[in-house]
């Protein structure tokens, strides 16, 4: 098995150009999560003010991922290993737990999600009734498998898959309206959402992975190649199955995609759309949950580590948790999401020089307290049940606590350089 690089920078040699970077993105953005979202928006709103929040929320969406991306493609190293720089060697260990735990759990969801959709689709194809736990057991060895190859084969993947995916839901697309028309896209619907919170919630549902970015930005053979392939990625990623799901709910009045693909007579095909689409999505969870575990365990074999990860997510979806997991996963979104802003701060108003062996510590203070700043805003404007919503900020609770948490460690290294002027330069790092 080659080299992954999880605990060291990506030599240039190894670095890819922007599309197939790109095409990892749009195979993770690709998912029956997206479609879910794009059904209910759909309804909640007129088609063109939809289609409005989805282009405007991606394109901020693409800007923030290249933000976090350009760091991963200058240091070459993933999330977590920027995480140890950041935090310190024994602080960075806690951080990527949360990293880890968090994509473990989506992966249990995306799995059991899989096995709920699948189950339906083969009875509808087939006829045939396949118990839940087999199909999510299936499901998760079967995303588990290319993860623990590493990015080269999440790369592969990736290009054939994504020309596939797309070719199929466009052609959903062209059969829905060749049997429907496109009238019922301009038939008034009752508001639910405001465009604000439309945008908002179109950014919410990828921010994690904008955050997590650096773990395929290391791969980029140059700056360019990484802003570039995050942009399209996330910006083509994020708004495609959104944009499909909102026309193909409209036009067909069905939120469910295994009822719409049999309706429209894509059985097969159809079943080959979930399939890929959660297959590509997942695999990338467990792949950034092995490189997570693998600045925690750090004499542990990755390919091992990605297979525990994997094989626990399996369990979970097994077990039906993905039932009852939505509001711990939250939780640790809140808990993501300023790592990114700590880490871009570091990176864009410290230096580069801070993100190599010789910053290490093991504790890094001040920006722990920057993390933890921004978790408790985060908790402060995320919703209820979980948060308080006492005030807002951008309205997404996720880039209120990336931002709040950028501005405080920003300001530390700020007022140290005035403090210390002179003073060598790892001393920032504390």
């Amino acid at each position: 098995m080659k080299n992954d690089y999880e605990r060291e920078a990506v030599p240039l040699s190894e670095r890819k150009r922007w599309l197939s970077i790109s095409f990892v993105w749009i195979a993770v953005g690709i998912d029956l999560s997206a479609m879910l979202f794009g059904a209910e928006l759909g309804g909640g709103m007129s088609f063109k003010d939809a289609l409005l929040a989805v282009i405007i929320g991606s394109v901020l969406l693409g800007i923030f991922a290249s933000f976090c991306a350009y760091v991963g493609a200058v240091t070459g190293l993933s999330t977590s290993m920027i995480s140890r720089f950041t935090f310190g060697i024994f602080g960075s260990k806690f951080v990527s737990l949360f990293i880890a735990v968090s994509l473990l759990g989506w992966f249990g969801v995306q799995a059991g999600f899989f096995a709920e959709n699948a189950q339906a689709a083969i009875h509808g194809a087939f006829g045939l009734s396949m118990p839940l736990p087999l199909l999510g057991g299936i499901g998760g060895v079967l995303m588990m498998t290319t993860a623990v190859f590493g990015y080269r084969a999440i790369e592969k993947l990736s290009s054939w898959s994504v020309p596939l995916l797309i070719f199929l839901v466009v052609l959903s697309v062209i059969l829905a309206i060749r049997k429907y028309g496109l009238d019922a896209l301009s038939t008034p619907v009752e508001n639910k959402f405001s465009l604000g919170m439309a945008i908002s919630l179109v950014i919410g549902i990828f921010v994690v992975g904008a955050v997590i970015s650096p773990d395929v930005s290391r791969w980029a053979r140059s700056k360019k190649d990484a802003v570039l392939a995050s942009f399209f990625g996330f910006f083509f990623g994020n708004s495609f199955m959104i944009i499909v799901a909102m026309i193909l709910s409209r036009l067909m009045d069905e939120s469910n995609l295994t009822t719409i693909m049999m309706t429209i007579g894509l059985g097969v095909p159809g079943i080959l759309v979930l399939i890929l689409a959660q297959w590509t999505t997942n695999t990338n969870n467990a792949y950034s949950a092995g490189l997570g575990l693998s600045v925690v365990f750090t004499k542990v074999n990755k390919a091992y580590l990605t297979i525990g990860a994997g094989l626990l997510g399996t369990l979970l979806a097994v077990l039906g948790i993905y039932n009852n997991f939505i509001d711990f996963l939250s939780i640790m979104t809140m808990f993501i999401s300023p790592i990114g802003g700590v880490y871009t701060a570091l990176y864009y108003v410290g230096g580069k020089q801070f993100f190599n062996e010789a910053y290490d510590k093991s504790f890094k203070v001040l920006p722990l307290l920057a993390w933890a700043l921004g978790t408790f805003i985060s908790w402060l404007t995320m919703e209820a049940p979980i948060g308080k919503a006492l005030f807002t900020l951008t309205t997404i609770s996720s880039i209120d606590s990336f931002l709040v948490a950028f501005a405080f460690q920003a300001l530390f290294i700020i007022m140290f350089k005035l403090k210390h002027k002179g003073v060598q330069h790892n001393e920032l790092a504390e």
